[in-house]
């Protein structure tokens, strides 16, 4: 197992049809970083993410995940998704989905904790289905993260989170990381961009350029991280 790297992807090329989603994308992420993805819906960052859980299988290279080649089903125990789209079961209460989220994942506690940090332990007893989009994202943040993962994805997690609760969450985020668990957010709003350790920008299926935010904006010329974007991206700002 790799001492450095949770995850290390070489050369990952995947394709759907003739659409080419990953083209030799190669990244390593440090154990106990926060790294974002930035790009615009399409680039490749859900594509990305679903590679490292083993859900789509590279047509080239590898992808190596807390040091197991993927895809391998015992390494996702240590591995926290959190998909773009809120997967629970409408039917059940938020506690339940909680429940059964850390008990697949051998996790017999920390239900409560993980719902006092999204903000939902009022609601616990709440069916799924009665919640507004935004309690929706906090109860599948409270699912990821309730096993305690090594390794916690989180794909555009701050949507439809009001700014408040935003901010708690990134302050969840660098307390998980300070204590060793890699985070990998997916996102194309620079403000969460702004609050990673480093950033991979993505567009069409390639790596653009890596490195903290500074550098990326020393990288575009502005000290506007959008517009440094749209410059390493070849694409004038309006």
């Amino acid at each position: 197992m790799s001492e450095t790297f949770a995850v290390e992807v070489e050369n990952v090329s995947k394709s759907f049809g003739v659409v080419k989603a990953l083209d030799g994308v190669t990244l390593r992420v440090r154990r106990g970083e926060i790294y974002g993805l930035l790009g615009p819906n399409g680039a490749g960052k859900t594509t990305l993410i679903r590679a490292l859980v083993g859900l789509v299988e590279a047509h080239a290279g590898t992808v190596t995940v807390l040091g197991q080649r993927m895809p391998n089903v015992g390494v996702l125990h240590h591995v926290g998704y959190m998909t773009q789209q809120a997967a629970l079961y409408p039917g059940l209460s938020v506690e339940e989905n909680v429940r059964f989220f850390g008990a697949i994942n051998g996790a017999a506690e920390g239900v409560k904790d993980a719902l006092e940090l999204v903000e939902l332990y009022e609601r616990r007893s709440s069916v799924v289905a009665t919640l507004s989009g935004g309690m929706r994202q906090r109860c599948s943040l409270a699912c990821a993260l309730v096993h305690k993962p090594q390794l916690l994805l989180l794909d555009e997690p701050t949507v439809g989170v009001d700014p408040q609760l935003r901010v708690q969450f990134w302050e969840e985020f660098r307390r998980m990381a300070a204590t060793g668990t890699t985070i990998i957010v997916s996102s194309h709003v620079m403000d969460e961009a702004e609050r990673c350790q480093r950033l991979g920008l993505i567009q069409f299926g390639r790596l653009l350029a890596e490195g903290t935010p500074a550098e990326i904006r020393t990288m575009g010329g502005s000290q506007n991280l959008e517009e440094a974007f749209l410059a390493l991206a070849g694409v004038k700002a309006s």
